[in-house]
């Protein structure tokens, strides 16, 4: 089958790769970043170029498409299954793209998807005031290996909460080697303010915005809690960009983390998280 492929363009922050179900009615877990994780680690390793072998500055979404739940977890109906994927490195992007349309076939649980097309998300503007909604789990707390504590739940209104995730994106941008230490220095306003109203609603219909997930490390399996629900940063424009384009919080490279900005267009988007997260 020949595949449609459209290279990023230059600049590329966020694309969404369109992928053919070949199986409709397959499934996945209702909860399927580490399988999601597995396949793309996978794709970065059989490029064989070593300069990305432990590299993690990307970021990406859950499946996207025509979906019924089921006690097996989410069924897919659609023709086409989406994906959201995100780096600030454009040189990362066009490998990891390049490498995964030499695939004809990729199996993510019972998925069977034949890689179609990638395009480009419209830009956004980022200010340093914006409304986020995760489409994908927030991690606060890093998991350890017969250690509980990375389930352990912290209220949105807590001061820890917004300083255990500004402590994380300040590690992770000083990793990238992108900011200088006199520019994180001046990094320091940050502060999250949970949508209460969302958060209200969530928990008079019986439902969470927080769980329990599991991710894998070395082929170890680890829990840690994730939290969803829409919210306001303020913070300065540049760590609202590399949140953006990178995740919040710990394990985005294993698909926690991800947002997206609320808009008018957004509004489906936020019925998804309680779809598919509450």
């Amino acid at each position: 089958m020949f595949n449609l492929f459209f290279s990023p363009k230059a600049g590329a922050v966020r694309v969404r790769i369109v992928f053919s179900l070949k199986n409709r009615g397959g499934y996945v877990p209702f909860h399927h970043q580490f399988l999601l994780a597995q396949t793309i680690k996978g794709l970065i390793m059989l490029g064989k170029n070593e300069k990305y072998f432990s590299y993690t500055q990307y970021n990406f979404s859950g499946l996207k498409g025509q979906i019924k739940i089921s006690r097996k977890g989410l069924h897919f109906y659609s023709s086409k299954v989406t994906l959201v994927f995100s780096s600030g490195d454009q040189e990362f992007l066009d490998y990891f793209t390049g490498v995964l349309f030499t695939q004809k076939e990729l199996l993510v649980g019972a998925l069977q998807l034949i890689p179609e097309s990638v395009e480009n998300e419209e830009p956004v503007s980022i200010t340093d005031s914006v409304k986020f909604l995760c489409i994908s789990p927030i991690v606060l707390v890093p998991a350890s290996f017969n250690d509980e504590s990375g389930k352990r739940f912290i209220s949105p209104e807590l001061d820890e909460f917004s300083d255990l995730l500004y402590d994380s994106t300040i590690a992770r941008m000083e990793a990238s080697g992108k900011y200088k230490p006199e520019q994180l220095a001046d990094f320091y306003k940050f502060q999250l303010v949970a949508d209460k109203e969302y958060i209200n609603r969530i928990q008079a219909s019986h439902k969470k915005f927080a769980r329990i997930y599991p991710l894998y490390d070395l082929d170890i399996k680890y829990e840690v809690r994730g939290y969803t629900f829409p919210f306001t940063l303020y913070a300065p424009q540049p760590v609202q960009q590399f949140v953006y384009e990178n995740g919040l919080g710990h394990f985005s490279h294993k698909g926690f983390g991800m947002l997206d900005i609320a808009h008018a267009d957004s509004i489906r988007n936020e019925a998804d998280l309680e779809v598919n997260y509450a």
